[in-house]
């Protein structure tokens, strides 16, 4: 199944504001990097979104979030997917692309 390309247009126009963010295909979608560490990206039609664990458990009691676990069946700590109704207003979108890009400036560079 094909990934939300319209989502990867939106990104792809607000993701330069928050630095310098490599997109990567990955996952039968699209992910963006930071300092070669995965923040964000697209997973069928959701955004993928990277996040401390902590903050992952908080963000999972909103009725727009859920885990992601599409690559190993289980949950990932941190690794969220993010439902369409929650992003669509670009400001919607960048404050959850900004959530990617501050956790993932807080890991060591690879």
């Amino acid at each position: 199944m094909p990934y939300n390309l319209d989502l990867e247009d939106r990104i792809d126009r607000l993701a330069p504001r928050l630095g310098d963010v490599a997109k990567k295909k990955m996952f039968g979608g699209v992910g963006y990097m930071f300092r070669g560490n995965m923040c964000f990206g697209i997973h069928k039609e959701s955004l993928m979104l990277r996040v401390s664990p902590e903050q992952g458990e908080k963000l999972l009691k909103n009725e727009y979030f859920s885990p992601f676990e599409a690559m190993t069946r289980n949950p990932m700590k941190g690794w969220l997917l993010v439902s369409p109704d929650a992003v669509e207003t670009d400001e919607q979108l960048l404050k959850m692309l900004k959530l990617g890009a501050d956790y993932a400036v807080t890991l060591p560079k690879k």
